[in-house]
């Protein structure tokens, strides 16, 4: 009697070990060695693409002659151009676009052109251990966020918030970018004088930063394209949210335990989200951040310049910081590119 039980239990812990294999959670940043990408060089390409939404001829002849001025050379996504209804095209073409600009070996970084709507639709489409075995920067900002996160939790690259193609390319934004990307300078990024910060809670805090647009960041619980917040730096921005909308996404990350996990947090711009119609009653946004971070009891602040803003900083997604609430700095422990 004791022969065909072992041979049953035999095949069913088989069959159970393949099951447990064929559902396992995608490997995350946490499994792997974090990646640096390689800095930019004058004379390097720059693969253009647009993952989310609709880019035209008119974008591409604005940045080209700027990225030309940098010393960089352009190479176009096949679908850069395509339309599917408010797309950049099919899903299935804009991944195809991302995947192809990593494996170009003739490539040494990725810009995407334009945010809108669009990533994260592509993300289960995406080669993330292609892209890990070609490791190079990927920029962006806004509906991209979703792209970087999931690129850094996959493929534990190091990616960077940043100006897209459509982005108004200043002599502050670009010097920030030089400084990050071609120089791999350790800097410490400070609002101007014309741009305050307003502390939440004082104190410092050091940790990998972590973040991006706040819709498209609560459009992601839940999935498997969220990293490790444990002891992170969360930042996040957005545009054109009432403010009863920004609390309704900072009580998702709350009720998601994400605010309960992080070292540190920056509410860098919310430009043009108002408190509500005229005669409405609203709490406002200062009043939304007391409640929801404050009790953290964590360093935080209000005002950094990243995000919907001309003159923005560059960045990085997984990179070593230390960050001052009162004074509200972002410092680079390390060169976040090789």
């Amino acid at each position: 009697m004791s022969q065909p039980f072992s041979g049953n239990r035999r095949a069913l812990l088989k069959l159970l070990g393949l099951t447990l294999l064929a559902t396992q959670v995608p490997v995350t940043a946490n499994s792997l060695p974090l990646l640096k990408p390689r800095r930019l060089n004058p004379g390097d390409t720059v693969g253009l693409i647009s993952p989310a939404g609709l880019v035209d001829q008119k974008t591409l002849d604005e940045i080209a002659p700027i990225l030309s001025q940098l010393g960089l050379k352009t190479k176009l996504g096949t679908h850069l151009f395509d339309q599917y209804g408010y797309l950049a095209g099919q899903d299935v073409d804009r991944a195809a676009d991302v995947n192809a600009m990593f494996a170009d070996s003739s490539v040494q970084a990725v810009l995407a052109m334009a945010g809108g709507w669009g990533c994260n639709r592509i993300l289960p489409l995406l080669d993330y251990q292609l892209i890990r075995q070609n490791p190079k920067i990927i920029i962006g900002y806004s509906d991209v966020t979703s792209l970087l996160l999931a690129i850094y939790t996959h493929s534990n690259l190091i990616t960077f918030h940043g100006p897209l193609g459509t982005s108004t390319w200043n002599w502050f934004s670009i010097q920030h970018l030089q400084r990050i990307l071609f120089d791999g300078a350790a800097m410490t990024l400070q609002n101007l004088l014309s741009t305050p910060v307003e502390t939440i809670t004082k104190g410092k805090a050091r940790g990998r930063l972590v973040g991006g647009n706040l819709s498209l960041v609560a459009a992601l619980v839940g999935s498997d394209y969220l990293p490790d917040w444990q002891n992170s730096i969360l930042f996040v921005e957005d545009i054109r949210e009432e403010v009863y909308r920004i609390d309704r996404l900072l009580t998702q990350l709350k009720l998601a335990g994400i605010l309960d996990q992080v070292a540190g947090f920056i509410f860098a711009q919310c430009t043009n989200c108002p408190a509500g119609e005229a005669n409405e009653p609203s709490l406002t946004l200062r009043q939304v951040l007391a409640d929801h971070i404050k009790p953290l009891g964590i360093p935080a602040w209000y005002g950094s310049m990243i995000g919907h803003i001309q003159d923005k900083f560059t960045v990085p997604i997984g990179g070593m910081i230390e960050i001052d609430a009162e004074r509200g700095t972002i410092r680079l422990l390390e060169s976040v590119v090789i």
